[in-house]
């Protein structure tokens, strides 16, 4: 019971837990966490853990893209521990994939790749791709790629061997202790093998609790036609707010 008369007092820091995942003071118990901020630091540890190690089903994303042309490759890490102990081999296509790879003429070219977290692949990257395609009519898009063990600078390889003009490269992000799906997308201006993180724009945090898939296809619609026009993408490509809320009340976003 409590000795005021009105009642318990309101916990002062329940506005700022509503307005975050992230844990504002879990409190104390002695020199420990009370028990339930500890089980659930356990609980949500194990999901971030069970995201990196996952593996991403590409028949059944293969299935949901259809009847969208789709191609598999694998990097150069052989398996999950090569991946996650060597991240060069996971920039690199398979010899023997990067040899079936067709040469083409597009615009753009969508890479679906496993990243560090299945979950947010499985779960994200064929809306996030149906959104962007509805808003980009008339490009001359590639067959859809699914890219196993793979790492941001793969789709560089893969855009330069079937000549892309630009990649996207959809991808699992490393998971946090609040969100282990969250989805990123990395657009590059004329891939190639050697391309810098700073050559690339980045539209990140696609899950559930974040960025919906109509917004960060706006934003990648927009980035993606600025691009192709300036013919870069990177650290000299700026979003332009106002220039991508236009944009989605054009398209009734």
């Amino acid at each position: 019971m409590s000795d005021d008369p009105a009642g318990p007092r309101p916990d002062p820091w329940d506005r700022f837990r509503a307005a975050t995942p992230a844990r504002i003071n879990p409190g104390r118990s002695g020199d420990a966490l009370p028990t339930a901020a500890l089980l659930q630091f356990q609980a949500d540890h194990a999901r971030a853990r069970d995201a990196v190690h996952g593996k991403v089903d590409f028949a059944a994303l293969a299935r949901q893209l259809a009847p969208k042309p789709v191609l598999c490759v694998n990097s150069r890490a052989g398996d999950r521990p090569a991946y996650l102990r060597r991240p060069d081999l996971g920039r690199r296509l398979d010899e023997s994939c990067a040899a079936r790879l067709p040469a083409g003429d597009w615009d753009l070219l969508f890479v679906i790749a496993d990243g560090l977290s299945a979950q947010a692949v499985t779960s994200h990257a064929v809306p996030t791709i149906e959104a962007c395609l509805a808003l980009l009519p008339g490009w001359a898009v590639a067959p859809v790629v699914l890219a196993g063990q793979a790492r941001v600078a793969l789709g560089d390889e893969i855009g330069e061997r079937m000549g892309a003009r630009l990649v996207v490269v959809l991808i699992g992000e490393r998971p946090g202790l609040s969100v282990a799906d969250s989805l990123g997308i990395y657009l590059t201006y004329a891939p190639m093998v050697g391309r810098k993180d700073a050559e690339r724009n980045c539209i990140s945090n696609i899950h559930a609790a974040g960025l919906g898939y109509p917004a960060a296809a706006a934003k990648l619609a927009w980035l993606a036609g600025q691009a192709r026009l300036r013919r870069l993408t990177g650290v000299e490509l700026k979003e332009d707010a106002e220039a991508r809320q236009i944009k989605a009340i054009d398209t009734d976003l």
